[in-house]
C-alpha cells in the first residue's frame, strides 16, 4: 500500500503535519498520485489540483477540519457536491465536524485527531531560566497566544473565528485580577490584538516568526495558554500544550473538549472560572503522539485498499 498527500506550500501547521508523515512513514507512502493506492487530500480545497483521472482511479480520503455557516449555503453546498463525488472517505479531527459533515454527505467519515510530534513539544522543567531568556520578570502572570487573529485583507479586521475579541475582553478583565499581567504573543498577523493590549495599557512581549524549538519555549515561560475561537478544526495548539503541559483553557470548539477536562472549557459568562488540568490534557495527547498517532490512519488506509 502506498499513500499521497497533497502538497500545500502555504507555511500553515497543515504542511508540518504532511512533512511529518513522510519523515516517519516513508515506506508506505509515495510523493507521486500515479504510484499511491490512496490519495489523501489533506486540505479540502486542494482537490482540484489533483489529476481528476488519479481522483477516478484510486482510493480518495479528503480531510476537513471544521465548516462554517456558508458552507451550508446553497451556493457552498454546490460547490462541496463538486468534489464530493471523488471522495471515498473524508477525515475529520473532531466530532463537532464529523457531526456537521454528515448532514451533507452519506460518504464515510473518519473521525481521527491530528498527531503531535512529542519531540518538537515537550515540558521544560527550568521555567525560571526560560522567563529570563525572554525578558519575562519571573512573578509575571504570563498569557500566552499563538495564533493569527487579524484578516490579511486589511491588516485591522479581526478574524472573528479566532475570536481575538473574546481574547482581548478575557484579557482587560485579568488586567485587575492578575498581578504583573504578561501577554506572549507569537505569529504573524496579531495586529488586532496588539491595538486592544495597547488601548488599555497591557504588557506584552511580541515574536512574530519563530521557529518549533523557540515556540516550544515560550510555551514552557507560560502561566496560562488561551483558546478563545469561535469555529476550530483543533487548534492543533490545544494538543501541543497538552503534551508539554502547558496550563490551557478553551472555548468549546474543535478537539478540545475531547483533550480537555471539562472545567477547563469556558464560555464568556464564566471564563473567571475555568480551571487547566494540566494531568488530563497531558495524558489524552499521549495518546496521539508519535508514532501512535498514525496508527489509526494507517488502519483507515488499509481499510479502503482491501474494499
Amino acid at each position: 500500500m502506498k499513500v499521497y498527500l497533497s502538497n500545500i506550500n502555504e507555511s500553515w501547521v497543515i504542511d508540518r503535519m504532511r512533512h511529518e508523515w513522510y519523515e516517519h512513514n516513508k515506506d508506505i507512502s509515495s510523493q507521486n498520485p500515479k504510484d499511491a493506492d490512496v490519495i489523501w487530500i489533506i486540505s479540502p480545497w486542494m482537490w482540484k489540483k489533483e489529476p481528476k483521472k488519479y481522483l477516478k482511479l484510486k482510493k480518495v480520503v479528503c480531510s476537513v477540519f471544521h465548516m462554517e455557516e456558508n458552507d451550508f449555503s446553497k451556493a457552498g453546498i454546490k460547490k462541496f457536491k463538486k468534489r464530493d463525488k471523488y471522495i471515498d472517505c473524508y477525515h475529520v479531527i473532531s466530532l463537532k465536524t464529523k457531526e456537521l459533515l454528515e448532514s451533507i454527505t452519506d460518504k464515510e467519515i473518519a473521525y481521527i485527531p491530528f498527531w503531535v510530534n512529542s519531540k518538537i513539544w515537550f515540558e521544560i522543567k527550568n521555567k525560571i531560566e526560560l522567563r529570563e531568556k525572554y525578558g519575562i520578570e519571573k512573578n509575571s502572570f504570563v498569557v500566552g497566544s499563538f495564533q493569527r487573529d487579524t484578516e490579511g485583507k486589511d491588516l485591522i479586521s479581526p478574524k472573528l473565528i479566532k475570536g481575538p475579541d473574546r481574547l482581548a475582553s478575557i484579557l482587560k478583565k485579568f488586567n485587575t485580577e492578575k498581578k504583573h499581567l504578561v501577554v506572549l504573543l507569537a505569529g504573524k498577523r496579531r495586529q488586532y490584538i496588539i491595538s486592544k493590549l495597547e488601548e488599555e495599557n497591557i504588557n506584552y512581549i511580541y515574536l512574530e516568526m519563530v521557529d518549533f524549538k523557540t515556540l516550544n519555549e515560550l510555551y514552557n515561560t507560560l502561566d496560562l495558554y488561551i483558546v478563545t475561537s469561535r469555529i476550530e478544526g483543533g487548534p492543533q495548539s490545544i494538543v501541543e500544550c497538552g503534551i508539554s503541559k502547558t496550563p490551557i483553557i478553551s472555548t468549546d470548539v474543535g478537539i478540545a473538549s475531547e483533550i480537555l477536562d471539562e472545567k477547563s472549557i469556558f464560555d464568556m459568562d464564566n471564563f473567571l472560572n475555568a480551571e487547566p488540568n494540566i494531568e488530563t490534557a497531558y495524558k489524552n495527547s499521549l495518546k496521539l503522539s508519535i508514532p501512535n498517532g498514525f496508527v489509526r490512519y494507517l488502519e483507515l488506509f488499509k481499510s479502503l485498499v482491501i474494499k
